[in-house]
């Protein structure tokens, strides 16, 4: 059933965004700084811990989980060190999510040598 629950959540998620996509005039980069403060801000009411168990990896892996991974880092943080906190958390809650980001997009690129539209 989780396996379900997972792929349930990241359709309903996708087909979110393709519905924004087809019916308004969103541009793909708006729809994800959308999400992932909706994750941010679904995180910070603690809402966003219900959809996450519920929908497992389909609710932690796209973009509103990393808005959510934000919110959680963050909110530990204050909790452990203060105000100072707020600046420092939501990085090192995220920081493995980013450096693979930024790794595998390196290797692709030295890989399929990509070129430039002309």
């Amino acid at each position: 059933m989780e396996y379900f629950n997972a792929f349930l959540c990241g359709g309903i998620l996708c087909a979110i965004g393709q519905l924004l996509l087809d019916k308004t005039r969103l541009t793909p980069a708006r729809i994800l700084v959308l999400y992932v403060t909706s994750g941010v801000i679904l995180g910070g009411l603690g809402l966003y811990k219900y959809i996450a168990e519920w929908g497992g990896a389909g609710a932690t892996i796209p973009l509103t989980g990393f808005g959510y991974a934000l919110a959680k880092g963050v909110y530990q943080a204050v909790a452990e060190k203060g105000l100072a906190g707020a600046f420092s958390g939501g990085i090192t809650a995220t920081a493995a999510g980013i450096t693979a980001a930024i790794f595998f997009g390196f290797l692709v690129a030295v890989i399929f040598q990509p070129k430039s539209k002309s």
